[in-house]
Order: C-alpha cells, then sequence, then structure tokens
C-alpha cells in the first residue's frame, strides 16, 4: 500500500485547534522528512520540516514518534509541523488577514533525512479556517468607529469584548473572530491606519474609544451591563487607558501591555497624559543588525515620567495581565507588577498576573509561529521580539484558555475549566 498522510479533522480545522497528524503505509522504521508550508496572502512561504522514524508497523503518528534532530523541532511534538512554521524570508510575521478565507497547509513526506529531501512518497492539503460555521461578520461603520463585529451563532445576547492591537495599525479581525468562535461578541476595532483614521501614532482621544464602548453597551446581541477589553502592546495600555477613565468596562486583559502611556498623547476631555520617555541610545543593535530596543523606555515611576503612568486605580473593572518573561519590546512583568502594586496601594483588587518564561512580545492565539524579528513601524528597522519557539508555543495555548476564563467568569458570572498552566 502506497504511503498516505491521515489528518483528523480530514480537511478542515480552525487555526486555534489541534491537528492529528500520521502517515501510514511507510516501510518498518523508514526514515522520512516531513514538510509543511503555508502562503500568507501576500504570496510569502512560510515553511518547517522534520525528520522522523517510522514504528516497527509502518505508522508514523506525530502523537506517539518523536521528531529527530536536524529538522525545524525535534522531540515528541504532535503539533510542530505548524508552530515551527518559519518565513523563508526573513523579518516576516504570520498574521492573517482575510478571515474568511482559510490558510492552505501543505503537508508532504519524503523519502530519507536528505537535503534536498529525497523521493515525494505522500502529500496532502489541510484548510486552517478562521470562522466557525454560523459565525456573523459584521462591519461597522458608525459615527468615527471603524471595527468589525463578530457575532457568534444562535441567539444572543453574548457577553461582549473589545479587541485592539498594537503599533502595525490596521484592522487586524483574527484574534477577535476565533474569540468569537467560543460564544464571545468581540468587536476588532481600528484606531489608527486604517481609511479615514489618522494615519500615524501622534495623539490619541479616548472619546473615539468610548464611542466604541457605547456601540457595544448599545447593541441588542450584547450582554451587559459591561463590557470586557483585550490588548497587546500598545493595544493594551489604550485598555488600561479605557478602563480608567471610561464607563461600562468589566474586565481588561492585557498581554505584553504596558501601565505607562507609550508612543503618543493621549487625550480625554480636560485631560493629557504624555507619552513615556524614550532614550534611543539604549537600542542595542546584535551581530544581524537587528535591534534590541527592551531599554529603550524610561521607567514611569521616576521623574517627569511619572506622568504617564495611567491612573488604572480608577477603574472599576478586574484586570488579567499575561506576561512573556522574555519579551524583549519592553518590560512587560516590570508593568504588570507595577500595576499590581497601584491597584492594591489603592484599595483595589489583586489584579491576575500569568507569566511565560520563554514566551516573547507577540503572545498570538494557539499555533502561530513565533515570530522572533521583524519591523517595528516606530523603529524604522527590524527589532527582536523575544522568546523560545517552543516555550512560547506552549505559552499562546495556555494563555488563550486563561483569557477565555477570565472574561466568562467576569462578564457572565460563570467559572469555566481551564487548563493548568504549562
Amino acid at each position: 500500500m502506497a504511503p498516505s498522510i491521515r489528518l483528523s479533522p480530514a480537511a478542515r480545522s480552525l487555526f486555534d485547534e489541534p491537528l492529528a497528524i500520521a502517515v501510514q503505509g511507510l516501510g518498518p522504521r523508514q526514515q522520512v522528512t516531513l514538510r509543511t508550508s503555508l502562503r500568507d496572502e501576500t504570496g510569502e512561504l512560510f515553511q518547517a520540516c522534520a525528520r522522523y522514524q517510522a514504528g516497527a508497523d509502518g505508522e508514523l503518528d506525530l502523537a506517539r514518534c518523536p521528531a529527530l534532530p536536524g529538522g525545524s523541532f525535534s522531540g515528541l511534538e504532535p503539533m510542530g509541523p505548524l508552530w515551527a512554521l518559519q518565513p523563508q524570508k526573513p523579518f516576516r510575521r504570520l498574521v492573517k488577514r482575510d478571515v474568511q478565507s482559510p490558510f492552505l497547509l501543505q503537508l508532504e513526506v519524503f523519502e530519507g533525512h536528505g537535503e534536498p529531501p529525497g523521493r515525494l512518497l505522500a502529500q496532502a492539503q489541510h484548510e486552517r479556517a478562521f470562522l466557525r460555521d454560523g459565525v456573523r461578520r459584521v462591519p461597522v461603520r458608525e459615527g468615527r468607529i471603524r471595527a468589525t463585529l463578530f457575532l457568534p451563532p444562535g441567539n444572543g445576547p453574548f457577553p461582549g469584548i473589545i479587541d485592539l492591537y498594537g503599533t502595525g495599525g490596521g484592522l487586524p479581525e483574527y484574534r477577535a473572530c476565533l474569540l468569537a468562535n467560543y460564544g464571545f461578541a468581540v468587536l476588532a476595532l481600528a484606531f489608527y491606519g486604517y481609511e479615514d483614521l489618522p494615519k500615524d501614532m501622534k495623539e490619541f482621544h479616548l472619546e473615539y474609544f468610548e464611542e466604541a464602548i457605547n456601540y457595544m453597551l448599545q447593541h441588542t446581541q450584547v450582554k451587559g451591563p459591561g463590557i470586557g477589553l483585550l490588548g497587546i502592546s500598545k493595544g493594551g495600555d489604550l485598555c488600561v487607558s479605557m478602563a480608567s477613565f471610561l464607563k461600562g468596562i468589566t474586565a481588561t486583559a492585557l498581554i505584553n501591555g504596558s501601565v505607562a502611556n507609550v508612543g503618543a498623547v493621549l487625550r480625554y476631555k480636560d485631560v493629557t497624559i504624555p507619552p513615556l520617555g524614550v532614550n534611543v541610545k539604549r537600542i542595542q543593535v546584535n551581530k544581524s543588525g537587528i535591534a534590541d530596543i527592551v531599554d529603550v523606555l524610561n521607567n514611569p515611576l521616576e521623574g517627569p515620567d511619572r506622568q504617564s503612568f495611567i491612573p488604572l486605580e480608577k477603574a472599576e473593572c478586574r484586570f488579567l495581565f499575561i506576561v512573556g518573561q522574555d519579551d524583549r519590546n519592553w518590560k512587560s512583568e516590570f508593568f504588570a507588577v507595577e500595576g499590581s502594586k497601584r491597584l492594591q496601594a489603592h484599595g483595589k483588587e489583586k489584579p491576575e498576573i500569568v507569566c511565560y518564561p520563554g514566551a516573547g512580545h507577540y503572545i498570538e492565539p494557539p499555533f502561530f509561529p513565533m515570530c522572533a524579528a521583524s519591523m517595528h513601524l516606530l523603529v524604522g528597522q527590524p527589532v527582536v521580539w523575544g522568546g523560545e519557539p517552543k516555550a512560547h508555543c506552549e505559552a499562546q495555548i495556555d494563555a488563550w484558555q486563561q483569557i477565555q476564563a477570565f472574561f466568562l467568569k467576569h462578564l457572565t458570572g460563570k467559572p469555566s475549566v481551564t487548563s493548568n498552566k504549562l
């Protein structure tokens, strides 16, 4: 019988779901190379290769057979072919632009462990989708709001969340729609670099974000009385500012966020919060010419920079800090700890802080490959983001559960079964 690749689910799965991969019909203990490939919407190629030896029965099941040294990963890693995908051009990060179409994953099995690989023995394709059947994608252009609302299948109302990304700008939708697959009404909100919004990060007005909160609170499919906020990087400190000054927020989750205002002036009515000072002389450039910017920001506890510390003690919500302890963008763990101290000093509840050793800055939904370095719009050159691929992948899986459990608990009052920290 000719070798063939067996996948479960067979043809299509959600991007954040595990995929079981096996190869059958090989010779006893036959040595093979498994290569996975995926192209993003701009045509950039991401690939991973792993070396295996089939079992005595000619079966290769990635859940039971460890990858041998010499490939993109080694050891027992059933999802290694996905999380180890790396761009074939440097400084590319895998993102999904059009969530209505799946990524197409190509799997190929080659004879032996040679470079280049030997004869092609088997191949398969698999769709990695972003929208569960029945999830509705609703473009929102109300007043100044530029956003996309994702509504789960069924009759609401659903717990509502506003989702913010970072300095890349635009309107990333992939995390919002993956979260909507689990029963949340999620508004992916653009705040600059999109349509008629400001082209660059000079200043932000919280009135814009207030419009988005009110839109959600008044929506018939959103369950009140309050909503959740989810932000990564610059989106994180915007969420802290929203929670501190605006009404209607019950729960705020930050992924490697800051508790100081960063990168742009923030205004709300008669309040102005300056951005945290920077010193570009503290940029370190490594041998490959990639910048390490982790020390660039000033300390928000010292001197005039204290004015950039967001008054999160004013917030009437619960906080969750997701921290990659190898974040090289900025000191996320320091920000989380200082935010916690500030809240407790003002008699507020201690926030949840979940730290992941070996995780870098871009903690994405599960199975997005770790981006080690890419262009930083504000720095104008490639920067390192930190992280070790396997630890980063495990952090993404666990953080995704932690975020959902946090919002379920505080937006619906229901405890959920969450995984133990990996």
